[in-house]
């Protein structure tokens, strides 16, 4: 598989299980201008496998998926390997002990973002694998907002 050479955004999603969570990333991944999405493992896909449309994806999307590239990849590592050697900067959106202040990272020319599956994030194998974790300090009692709310607010600060 080769990337587009062109495409210097590009957002993956691993296991987010709510189809109404991958809609509203579409619609905020069109608003941020990402380049492409890989839908991965068991994240549902604007269209069936027989192209019929994902209600629920299509009602929080608002057309995003319909004009937002996507390609749907059944596992994350053998993805991460491949952009890696397409000079892409791995970042992954998860709360560790060595992740980052959002607000302090610097974007790359090109970046593929990852967030983490709704309920346990993303595994520290695929974590050891990326270039750089980010986080968003959060300071109220909940440790954690929801997925398509976290991506809006860390891709609307790093692509800006």
């Amino acid at each position: 598989m080769k990337i587009n050479k062109t495409s210097s955004n590009i957002l993956i999603l691993p296991n987010i299980r709510s189809a109404v969570n991958v809609g509203a990333i579409f619609r905020t991944a069109d608003a941020v201008g990402i380049d492409k999405i890989y839908l991965v493992g068991c994240t549902p896909r604007p269209t069936d496998q027989f192209g019929r449309i994902q209600k629920d994806i299509a009602k929080s999307a608002l057309g995003a998926e319909t004009w937002t590239p996507w390609e749907y990849k059944e596992k994350l590592l053998p993805l991460i390997n491949i952009l890696k050697k397409e000079k892409y900067e791995i970042i992954a959106l998860e709360q560790d002990e060595k992740s980052i202040d959002y607000r302090k990272y610097k974007k790359p020319a090109k970046l593929a973002f990852i967030l983490g599956e709704e309920v346990n994030g993303l595994d520290k194998n695929i974590l050891k694998k990326c270039d750089k974790i980010v986080e968003i300090p959060m300071h109220g009692k909940k440790e954690s907002l929801n997925v398509s709310v976290a991506c809006g607010v860390a891709l609307f600060r790093i692509l800006r």
